[in-house]
């Protein structure tokens, strides 16, 4: 058991989110950054699946009331357990009674905890994710409140063999860090409408630096640039969206769906994010500037790869290191 002592309403419970439902109009939610949550699930020791908690809001701070192992990454945010400092990409016993605090990031957006075993809420069509539009799945369908007490699966309750703990390095799945000053590059694909955009248009949106406005959430961002502009008028049925379709309403800004995306929507798609690079859209707070880089397939392909090859990587050297007593 856990209980959360100081948090923010975006705060909610995550874990991979919910699939195979786009035709009955639920979304996917889950985590923003689906790589941070699996990542810090390997370290716990859990299934990639199991569910944690996304800290969008700082500080955040919780109690465990019981002995386990947790696991912390995503943002750079200091974090501290009791008078122990926790790094970043790190998982490390906790004895009952200690308290877990994170603090406002230094770079990124979104931290994320797992612990061992996984959050224990209800599965709602399969996950255990929280949507936050529609208000179902995670705690009661909503963000976590102060005094909120969290179940962890029953299980045999293990612990690390190294007080210390031990750590992934996320450059290899990451690469370096992008510097505060630097815009972030999200590789993208052309979508469906593409070919209707002009030619100044598709210009704007590869060469120009876009800046996250502030309405910005787990649905989606609204960007601020230059107009991007028809060479047609379209009069478009709503059809299928998905987490990374940038779409562009009549006012010419673009729009990047995210987690909670409605499952269609009747805007005219410019480009959709590369899967293995929505991470990044996650870790950009509002204010960050963004660049556009057209990709094909064959990298997009390429680059889940070298994701999956990763976290096959992370659970064999995972495994080894934690050596349970």
């Amino acid at each position: 058991m856990i209980e959360i002592l100081s948090t923010g309403a975006v705060n909610s419970v995550q874990d991979l989110g919910r699939t195979g439902y786009l035709d009955a109009g639920v979304g996917r939610s889950g985590a923003m950054d689906l790589p941070a949550l699996e990542v810090a699930n390997l370290l716990a020791g859990n299934d990639r699946h199991a569910a944690g908690i996304e800290i969008a809001l700082f500080p955040f701070r919780l109690r465990f009331e019981r002995d386990t192992v947790f696991a912390f990454a995503g943002a750079d945010c200091p974090a501290r357990i009791g008078d122990r400092e926790v790094p970043g990409w790190w998982a490390m016993n906790a004895v009952a009674g200690d308290v877990l605090t994170l603090g406002l990031p230094r770079s990124g957006a979104r931290a994320v905890l797992a612990f061992q075993g996984g959050i224990d809420v209800p599965l709602v069509l399969g996950s255990r994710a929280t949507d936050l539009k529609s208000a179902f799945g995670g705690l009661e369908g909503r963000g976590l409140n102060r005094g909120d007490r969290l179940s962890l699966v029953d299980g045999p309750r293990k612990r690390l063999k190294m007080e210390a703990g031990f750590g992934a390095d996320p450059t290899g799945l990451r690469g370096p860090a992008i510097g505060k000053d630097d815009p972030v590059v999200m590789r993208v694909l052309p979508s469906a409408e593409y070919d209707t955009f002009t030619a100044e248009a598709i210009d704007h949106f590869t060469q120009a630096e876009w800046s996250i406005t502030n309405d910005a959430n787990r649905m989606g961002y609204r960007l601020s640039g230059p107009d991007l502009q028809l060479t047609r008028k379209l009069e478009l049925f709503s059809h299928g969206i998905m987490p990374g379709t940038v779409q562009v309403p009549p006012n010419g800004q673009p729009i990047i769906q995210l987690a909670e995306a409605n499952t269609c929507g009747g805007y005219p798609k410019i480009a959709n994010v590369i899967e293995a690079d929505l991470w990044k859209l996650a870790q950009a707070p509002v204010g960050a500037r963004l660049r556009f880089e057209m990709t094909d397939r064959d990298t997009a392909v390429a680059a889940l790869a070298k994701e999956r090859a990763f976290m096959t990587d992370l659970a064999a050297a995972a495994s080894l290191m934690r050596g349970w007593m």
